[in-house]
This record gives C-alpha cells, sequence and structure tokens, in this order.
C-alpha cells in the first residue's frame, strides 16, 4: 500500500460544486484501472449484472446530554435492540478524537429540554471483554419513541475530519426507505435517480436489502459489530438468475453473505450478522462491489480483499492515493471487480 497521504473529504460534493454523481470514480475492470466520474458507472455494467443497494436510511444519531458531575458529552446512538434499549458511544464534545474511557457501570446521562430523558448505561457492549468503547443503555422518553426524540434533538454523527454540520438530508441516499443506520451507507450516496434510470436502460437490474449499519469509530484491528439485516425472498431471487452480483458497500455484501450458505445459495433471511469477511472467509455471491475509500488499516479493506482479492485492492488503493482522491462518506468512489 502506497504511504502517500490520504485526502479527506471534509464537505459534500453539493458543497465543493459537483453532483452527486459527479465524484470521481476508480473503475477496475477487464484488469485495468480507469479514472473517470461516477455517472459513467453503467459503461462498466451491462444485461444481466444485479446491482444490490442498502435501502436504510440514516438516523439523526447524535445528541448532545450531561453526565453526572454536569460535563457535557455527545452521545452517539449507535444500534437499536428494541424499543427502550440501545448501544451508545458517548463522545467528547471540544473535539478530542475517541470515545470517552472513564464511563462507569449505571451511569446515567441526561438531555436536556423538555420532559425527562436520560440514558442509563447498562453494559460494556457486546461483552464485559469489549474495551469499553460502546455501552448497552436503557432510554428513557417520557411520551415519544426513541426515534422521534432523536429526529426531535439529534443530528447527524460527525467526527473531527468534518469543517462544520451538514443537515440529515446531506446523509441520505437517494435509495433510503427504511430508518436505522447509525451513519450513512454512504456507498450508495453518489447515485442520483438519472443515473439508476441510465443502469437500467443498460439492462441493469437493480434490487434491495436492508442493513443498519453501526458507528464507525472502531479501534484498530476491531472487527465490526452486529448488524441487523434483511434480504428479502424477490431479491434473494434475482441473486440465483444474475450474470453478476454487484454490492454497493460492503453493508450489501455482508447482508447478501450472511443470506448465503456454503454453497453460495441465497435465501431470504433476516436478523443479527456479525459475519466478518476476510482471507478465512472469501466472498461467495458477490462479484463485484461499488465502494467509497476508507482508511487502509480498516476491516473495511478486507472485506474488499475478500470479493475482488488482495492484489485489486492494493492496486486500487495506491492509484487513488497516487491521483489524489478524496476519502470518507463524502469522497470519492470505486468501482471493483475481479
Amino acid at each position: 500500500m502506497s504511504t502517500l497521504v490520504a485526502r479527506e473529504a471534509t464537505e459534500p460534493a453539493e458543497a465543493r460544486g459537483l453532483t452527486r454523481d459527479g465524484i470521481r470514480l476508480l473503475a477496475h475492470s477487464g484488469g485495468r484501472i480507469e479514472h473517470t466520474v461516477f455517472r459513467d458507472l453503467g459503461r462498466f455494467l451491462g444485461p444481466g449484472d444485479l446491482l444490490v443497494v442498502n435501502t436504510s436510511a440514516t438516523l439523526p444519531a447524535a445528541v448532545d446530554g450531561y453526565r453526572a458531575d454536569g460535563s457535557p458529552v455527545t452521545v452517539h446512538f449507535a444500534t437499536r435492540f428494541d424499543d427502550e434499549t440501545w448501544a451508545l458511544e458517548l463522545r467528547h464534545t471540544d473535539g478530542t478524537p475517541g470515545p470517552i474511557r472513564d464511563v462507569r457501570r449505571f451511569e446515567a446521562v441526561r438531555f436536556p429540554g423538555g420532559g425527562c430523558a436520560m440514558a442509563l448505561l447498562l453494559e460494556p457492549y457486546p461483552d464485559e471483554d469489549a474495551p469499553r468503547r460502546l455501552w448497552k443503555a436503557r432510554i428513557t422518553v417520557p411520551h415519544a419513541r426513541v426515534e422521534t426524540f432523536l429526529a426531535d434533538r439529534g443530528r447527524p454523527i460527525t467526527y473531527a475530519y468534518m469543517r462544520e454540520r451538514w443537515p440529515l438530508t446531506a446523509y441520505q441516499t437517494v435509495f433510503a426507505r427504511d430508518g436505522g443506520s447509525a451513519e450513512m451507507p454512504s456507498a450508495g450516496r453518489p447515485f442520483t435517480h438519472e443515473l439508476v434510470v441510465d443502469l437500467i436502460t443498460r439492462g441493469v437490474v437493480v434490487a434491495p436489502v436492508v442493513l443498519h449499519t453501526g458507528v464507525s469509530s472502531q479501534e484498530i484491528g476491531e472487527p465490526p459489530l452486529r448488524e441487523w439485516y434483511h434480504v428479502p425472498e424477490s431479491t434473494a431471487a434475482l441473486v440465483g438468475q444474475a450474470r453478476r452480483v454487484i454490492a454497493v458497500g460492503t453493508t450489501v455484501t455482508r447482508a447478501l453473505e450472511s443470506a448465503a450458505d456454503a454453497d453460495g445459495r441465497v435465501t431470504a433471511a433476516k436478523g443479527w450478522t456479525d459475519l466478518l469477511l476476510g482471507p478465512d472467509r472469501p466472498a461467495r455471491v458477490v462479484d463485484g462491489i461499488v465502494s467509497g475509500l476508507h482508511a487502509p488499516e480498516a476491516t473495511h479493506l478486507l472485506l474488499l480483499e475478500a470479493v475482488v482479492g488482495a492484489d485489486v485492492v492494493r492496486r486500487a488503493y495506491d492509484e487513488a492515493l497516487a491521483e489524489g482522491y478524496l476519502w470518507h462518506e463524502f469522497g470519492d468512489s470505486s468501482l471493483l471487480l475481479p
């Protein structure tokens, strides 16, 4: 992997004077790399290809609150277990990177404003051996559901590389239908309605799955946590008929591969997945992937390698670094076909 420094996308494409589908696209197809723009995606796909997209919508999952000692805190609502129980991450409000580490069991975080909304931290998530980054918590929101509370008080989760805050609409893809993701399934962001129509007229079939993403701030080397997914029967049937299955993002890849048996046959499925793709579990269903660019340390890269191989990923990332592609959820994109 190249040692060149990645460039961080600090604002959406629209703020840079581009349309969503006007960002750069690095396409690896037929054994060679081409640099183009995302609206040209259809040139690399055709009849018989199945493009699978994630219809999960992004929640305004960051809420400001106060700890028992009165110190301010930003709470990230990471994963919903039921109406009152969530996995939460507590972070500093002054820009200090990383989660707050001195969190205590049964500590209460209160949210200002009307009512008596609060979160009671129960236990480290996912278990006692976890690094105490995430906590399972009981949420009290009088006279409302947690999602309603988030819509009223919350904002999209952001990290230190962002220059300013952007509205929730900037974090929704054209496919967003089912609210539940703590962070945007960002591989789908560059798609526009016009591009989807173009793909369909080229004979590309588009099918949905759902996977609700958690927070992406794992420690280096920490695998992704369990996430809820749904592969509908109609999509499973289309997978079995496709010439190539192209996943829009690692979330789609994880959902499809979680619904696959040892022979790569996909059936309708829903539930929680802790599947980790990599050298010990290569992809059985997905033939190619549309993906943004992420830090080389991320488990994201192992998943890409599980789909297209380590050589393709290494080559693509070296090219992306050398050509100054932009990183993160508002950055540029890639199409990787083995």
